[in-house]
């Protein structure tokens, strides 16, 4: 990418941005087989702190979005909460904010996947990461919890979260579909759900993240700790030369250089490879969120 500055300064990757950048996707790798664990069921009871399907055949751990949308249904009729649930999102957000959606999601991990297919990429506005909060409030919360009242259980919810979901269709869906088709009875996935996965397949392949960056209610929540959590980014105007090598770096369309920190950076740490930002752990300065006299 040129650098939209006249006259500016080129700077070469720093050492700790070429180690993260290598680290990153062994470490992705790591967490699915974490969350692929071959430990049966007896952990189910247990939310992770990812997208990830709670039907799939080798999951480890409940989906958290799925377990916030059934206790959200429950909620009217036997005032049930997920206290659980609760404590582990504030936790994974007051650490690290959405850094679990960069280097652990095996959901965001197979879009990273799906996008180096292609290499042309259609940019998006930064609003649209405010659908997240719609699907979050609306699909994972309010719907569920207005059926629920009415006596209907989420498992018979004509249209819910998990209904619609490409990670439902991928990770259980397709395999429970193959074993059907295998035993001679048939593809058991809807249509309708194999078209939602077909639909993100494809837009994985040109939109960097579309999931995470449209949709994901998970990554949405835990984005709001960015600008408090433990774990944050720290914005050095002393060191900045208005390259554009963060922007260049950034995948998810953030003005890394403008302001860190923000809802929509998923913290995968690319744009670390600028010596003006530096991955910190510690109570975020405000300084630590200004941008530069002059930004790109």
């Amino acid at each position: 990418m040129e650098c939209p500055v006249p006259n500016c300064q080129q700077r070469e990757p720093t050492a700790l941005g070429r180690k993260l950048s290598r680290l990153r996707p062994w470490l992705q790798t790591g967490f699915l087989g974490i969350w692929l664990a071959p430990v049966g069921r007896w952990l189910h009871g247990i939310p992770g702190c990812v997208f990830h399907c709670y039907s799939c055949p080798l999951s480890a751990f409940a989906c958290p979005v799925g377990v916030a949308a059934n206790y959200a249904a429950l909620l009217p009729v036997v005032g049930e909460v997920p206290y659980l649930l609760m404590g582990l999102l504030l936790l994974v957000g007051a650490v690290s904010g959405s850094l679990v959606c960069g280097w652990a999601c095996p959901f965001g991990f197979l879009q990273d996947l799906l996008g180096k297919i292609s290499p042309r990429k259609i940019s998006l506005p930064g609003w649209v990461g405010y659908t997240r909060y719609v699907v979050l409030v609306g699909l994972v919360l309010l719907l569920p919890m207005v059926l629920g009242f009415k006596g209907i259980p989420f498992e018979r919810q004509a249209v819910s979260i998990c209904r619609l979901c490409p990670a439902g269709a991928l990770e259980a869906g397709v395999p429970y579909s193959v074993q059907s088709v295998l035993a001679g009875k048939g593809w058991v996935m809807s249509w309708f759900k194999t078209g939602i996965l077909l639909s993100f397949i494809a837009a994985a392949l040109f939109i960097h993240r579309p999931w995470c960056r449209i949709f994901c209610p998970l990554g949405g929540f835990l984005s709001l700790f960015n600008r408090f959590s433990l774990f944050h980014l720290r914005f050095n105007p002393k060191e900045c030369v208005e390259c554009n090598l963060c922007r260049s770096r950034c995948s998810m369309g953030v003005k890394v250089d403008q302001a860190v920190n923000v809802s929509g950076c998923i913290r995968c740490l690319e744009c670390t490879t600028c010596g003006a930002i530096e991955p910190c752990f510690a109570l975020p300065k405000k300084d630590s969120q200004q941008a530069p006299e002059n930004p790109a």
